[in-house]
Parts: structure tokens; sequence; C-alpha cells
């Protein structure tokens, strides 16, 4: 059942979680059992909808070509998010160095598409110090979309659409608890900068084992 890809897939998938629990705890900002529960439930939902839509294509193309596709989109997404990690690290530091009072702008048109993976704090519209239903729904939705071509890369490239889907909601469900304990009790800052580099490495290991496999 290529248990390890789907760790590597599921862990990969997970740390965008991770990072919004840590940036949660540092602002004290809490999240409800509930509010928890309905995030798990649309990042599961999101990976078996892009699994699905890589298990379609893979009707169309024979084993073997679906392993090297899988492979190599996963390949292509991994290389993304470390060149995005990059990128994110010469904006902070020049927006650091320079001191331009533009900079905000700069930095919100480039994260336009996930603002709120970049500062999970403006989920909370309402400024209550809680995270509720409506914006859970919000914040799950944007988790789930940013990994939409994941879950069709790892499709294709042979990964059980069943399984994976169920690992990826007990991940998901444990990681913002988890990860609001480090940000309230360690500030790990470290890991919340560096989550787009981990899980582009994370990401092209998977794609390589699974290219080996």
């Amino acid at each position: 059942m290529h248990i390890v890809s789907i760790l590597l897939f599921v862990i990969s998938a997970s740390l965008d979680n991770l990072v919004v629990g840590i940036a949660y705890g540092i602002k004290k900002l809490r999240i409800s059992l509930l509010s928890n529960l309905l995030i798990a439930f649309i990042s599961c939902a999101g990976t078996f909808l892009s699994m699905s839509v890589g298990k379609f294509i893979g009707y169309f193309i024979s084993p073997d070509i679906a392993n090297i596709m899988g492979s190599i989109i996963l390949i292509v997404l991994g290389l993304w998010f470390i060149v995005n990690s990059l990128k994110k690290r010469r904006i902070k530091k020049e927006d650091f160095i320079m001191k331009n009072p533009q900079k905000k702008q700069v930095k919100i048109e480039y994260y336009n598409c996930g603002e709120l993976l970049e500062s999970p704090e403006k989920a909370d519209i309402d400024n209550s110090g809680n995270i509720d239903l409506k914006e859970a729904f919000a914040l799950g939705l944007a988790l789930a979309l940013n990994n939409m071509g994941l879950g069709i890369g790892a499709s294709i490239s042979g990964l059980s659409l069943t399984l994976t889907s169920l690992i990826t909601f007990i991940f998901s469900f444990l990681t913002i608890p988890v990860g609001y304990y480090i940000g309230k009790r360690f500030l790990s800052e470290v890991l919340e900068s560096n989550a787009d580099m981990i899980s582009g490495i994370i990401i092209i290991l998977l794609a390589l084992y699974q290219f080996f496999l």
C-alpha cells in the first residue's frame, strides 16, 4: 500500500497545518475542537478530490507512464516549494534592510492567493481571539487548495486514495494542536519560516521513492 509514500505525502501536506497551529499559539488564538475537526475534514475532502482527479487521469495512461508522470509532477512541486521558500526569505530580508513603507503592499500582492497561510491570524475576522466555524471553513479551504497539485501528483504515481485521505484527516486534526503547543511554549520561528523548504524536500524524496519503487 506504499505506507512510506503515504506518510511522506501526509507529513508534507500537514506542514501548513503545523505552521498555522504555531502561528495561533504565538498569537494565543484559540481554536475549538469543532473548528479543528472542520479543518481536518476539509483537508481530507480536498485530498480525496484532488487524488480522484489524478486517478481519473491515470485511467488513460499505462501504470509505468503514470508513475513517471506522477513523480515528475511531485518533483516540480517540490522545487516550486523550495524556490518559493527562498523568495520569501529574500523578500523578508529586503523588507528588513530597506524598511520600505510600501513593503507590506508588495508582500501582500505576492502572497495574495495564500494570504491566510502567510498570516493565519487573519482568519480571525471578528478579532474575537477564537477561530469559529465560519473562519475555520475559510482556513480549511485555503489549506486544501494549497495541496491540490500535490494530491493529483501523488494519485497519478499510485498512492491509495482512501488510505491517504484517511491519514490526511488524522494528521490534519493532530498537527494544529501540536503546532499551537509549540508556538505557545517555544515560539518555534525556525520551523515556521522554513516550512516550505522542508515540505519541498519531503515532496522530492516522495517523488524519488515512488519513481524507484
